[in-house]
């Protein structure tokens, strides 16, 4: 088999409301890799086919081990990930409220390692191919008989309104907007997303410029993004990059490497 990632999205359009795209990474003559990801407001759940997880979080090759089944939920924080030996992994990532279609009762504070989000059965099914298009139908199908609808029209309503709205947010407009507290906001937040009001605003806005750098006009200087997002000068724009990925923004993309079809941008390290 040889090394890979690719990148595909949902067909059915049902499943396509709450999942953004699923990722195929392998690689098969793998010693040791490590890679840092940036906060994102997409959660995912991570596949690896035989790994174990250590204490430290290195994930390691282990072929009589079984599927290691991960929860990340949005993060505030540079992810750093060291994958020791081969690796093979399918990744589903959410849309923000997408997993709590399939999924309840999860916890947004931290990683989940410990819990079987797919069957023995589905994962042999998984991990019998690395075709994205049978891949593709079989997530699909997985998914939609886990399917029970839930909704939280406060948090749909306020994340239309921060995407609507990101240039010019504040936490008070919304609370504002939808009659009820800062408070009674921001606990519906930390406990369906893991995040603040704020913070979510801040993650949705960082990655609106990244967007912006790397797919729609490249050739836009930092000046301008900041301008643009309506940041309040160059030195708060770098300080929120500095916050959200311990680097400049220049230093951000020019150590970065974008993967796939979709949005996956990291800094690969080894």
């Amino acid at each position: 088999m040889k090394e890979r990632f690719e990148t595909f999205q949902p067909k059915n359009l049902m499943i396509r409301k709450y999942v953004d795209y699923y990722y195929l990474d392998i690689k098969p003559d793998n010693s040791i890799h490590t890679y840092e990801c940036f906060p994102h407001f997409n959660n995912t759940i991570s596949l690896y086919k035989s790994h174990i997880e250590t204490e430290n979080g290195e994930v390691i090759f282990d072929e009589n081990a079984n599927v290691l089944q991960i929860f990340t939920p949005i993060r505030e924080k540079v992810l750093h990930v060291v994958q020791s030996g081969e690796v093979y992994r399918l990744v589903i990532v959410f849309h923000p409220l997408g997993i709590q279609q399939f999924y309840r009762d999860l916890s947004f504070t931290d990683l989940i390692t410990d819990a079987e989000f797919f069957s023995t059965d589905e994962l042999g099914c998984i991990f019998s191919t690395p075709d994205p298009e049978v891949l593709t139908d079989m997530m699909d199908s997985f998914l939609e008989k886990r399917f029970i609808f839930f909704e939280n029209s406060i948090l749909e309503k306020s994340i239309q309104y921060i995407f609507n709205y990101c240039e010019d947010f504040t936490v008070t407009a919304l609370s504002t907007e939808l009659g009820i507290s800062r408070q009674h906001l921001n606990r519906n937040f930390r406990s369906h997303l893991g995040v603040s009001v704020k913070k979510f605003h801040e993650i949705v806005l960082f990655r609106k410029t990244v967007n912006q750098k790397l797919f729609e006009n490249p050739d836009r200087s930092f000046t301008e993004l900041a301008y643009e997002f309506n940041f309040n000068d160059q030195s708060h724009f770098n300080k929120a990059y500095k916050n959200l990925t311990e680097n400049s923004p220049k230093s951000f993309f020019d150590q970065g490497t974008v993967l796939g079809a979709q949005d996956t941008f990291w800094h690969l390290l080894s």
